[in-house]
């Protein structure tokens, strides 16, 4: 009974925890909305002084200086003020986990090798309260994606403000997600000295090899399921890649080193596939056969160790950098798993500082990744039509020294940018009565 009654105390302190009551959607925008006055960053390298932006039903209708607003519009003087494109997480579990010490909360994988059928977004929680801390860090849109196993499943992108999985919505399993196996002897960090039995010897490059031929053999028959036209029974497995064939999913592989972008690059020859590289630490030495292949990379922890102790200790910083000048097609993200996304910006500021101007360090966390995901057509920039995803900050968002969101618009709405973190702060500043920082 004592075992239950701390299980149920659990259970109730995490959502307690979880709650964010005064935190829920914006409305559908109503009126007019023109940003004036503002140093306007478009996302694809254009930066305009003194101009406006002004959109209307969620659609960006004017930018650029010399804007008139109609009669009953709502005005927001930016004056020093900057704006920018919503940021997009373009690799993240955000929403499938809260806390991860929590088993409760955990719902990132299934059980098995293949489970390509499996679909991250129905697991999407809009209710997590770490969404609401990356809005206020100006992360707007985010790709979810499964983990574990051979195929993982399909990941979708979200946008950060709904109700409910099927509101946030944004573009649905756009990409199939393909774990490389590591095909290298691991260093071995034990002491020694155990009594149990003796483990025979591995190979892991023959059982990683061994995996890459299970994995064509699967696509092989999925693309043969895909053809059949007279199909006698359904395949959930093989329906969930079809899309890979017609290039309307992308495959994305997590692959760090060399040896497995190499295999990888294989199913572009073999399947004809769109192929992103989820990881790509060591992507630097072979830009000529990404450019050649059109295989995108995202670089998901940029702030980290180089992969090879032989590589320059701030190689990490630099990579984005030459993938630019090799005009491989790149996004930079953050995958801390402490951070959960929220340094995305100065993860690109740090690229910005080896070799990347500011603009494009920009341009990798807001167009290249709607372009990798294929959300090009209606977000990543502010161009007229586009959707408006638009933050405004009152310095340089690249700099955690002047980076302060002051506003953020999702489809036009504008969103509630409180958090757990900020109620917290203002409630012991009320309790010890400490000035405002």
């Amino acid at each position: 009974m004592k075992k239950i009654i701390s299980a149920f105390t659990a259970l109730f302190s995490v959502l307690l925890v979880m709650a964010q009551a005064n935190v829920y959607p914006a409305g559908p925008q109503i009126n007019t909305t023109v940003i004036t006055n503002a140093t306007v960053h478009i996302g694809n390298g254009q930066v305009l002084d003194h101009a406006s932006v002004e959109f209307k039903n969620g659609k960006i209708t004017r930018v650029g200086a010399g804007i008139i607003p109609d009669q009953g519009a709502n005005i927001i003087d930016a004056t020093g003020k900057h704006v920018y494109p919503g940021l997009i997480l373009s690799n993240t579990n955000l929403g499938l986990v809260e806390i991860n010490s929590v088993r409760a909360t955990i719902d990132y994988r299934e059980i098995g090798d293949y489970n390509p059928n499996v679909r991250s977004l129905i697991a999407y929680d809009t209710d997590s309260k770490v969404i609401n801390t990356l809005r206020s860090s100006g992360i707007l849109l985010a790709n979810i994606v499964p983990q574990g196993g051979i195929l993982s499943g399909s990941s979708s992108v979200v946008q950060l403000d709904a109700w409910n999985w099927e509101d946030a919505a944004y573009k649905t399993d756009g990409g199939i997600h393909l774990n490389m196996p590591l095909m290298m002897n691991r260093p071995s960090r034990g002491f020694g000295g155990g009594g149990g039995p003796q483990q025979p010897p591995r190979d892991p490059v023959k059982e990683g090899l061994e995996e890459v031929s299970g994995m064509k053999s699967f696509l092989m028959e999925a693309k043969a399921y895909t053809e059949n036209p007279s199909k006698e029974e359904t395949n959930l497995k093989f329906e969930a890649v079809k899309g890979l064939f017609n290039k309307s999913q992308k495959l994305y592989v997590h692959a760090n080193t060399v040896r497995q972008m190499l295999v990888a690059l294989e199913f572009v020859k073999e399947f004809n596939v769109d192929m992103v590289i989820v990881g790509g630490s060591e992507s630097w030495q072979i830009t000529d056969l990404l450019k050649q292949n059109n295989v995108s990379v995202i670089l998901s922890s940029p702030h980290s160790l180089p992969t090879s102790a032989d590589d320059d200790v701030d190689q990490p910083y630099k990579t984005a950098a030459q993938l630019q000048k090799a005009g491989v097609l790149f996004v930079i993200n953050d995958n801390d798993g402490q951070t959960r996304g929220r340094n995305l910006a100065y993860v690109a500021g740090t690229a910005a500082a080896y070799g990347l101007t500011k603009e494009e360090a920009l341009q990798a966390i807001t167009l290249n990744a709607a372009k990798v995901m294929g959300i090009d057509d209606k977000t990543g920039s502010l161009e007229v039509g586009k959707d408006a995803n638009i933050i405004i900050s009152e310095g340089d968002i690249l700099d955690m020294r002047t980076s302060n969101i002051t506003n953020a618009f999702i489809q036009g709405r504008d969103i509630n940018l409180d958090d757990k973190q900020k109620q917290l702060n203002e409630r012991y500043k009320k309790k010890y009565n400490q000035k405002p920082f």
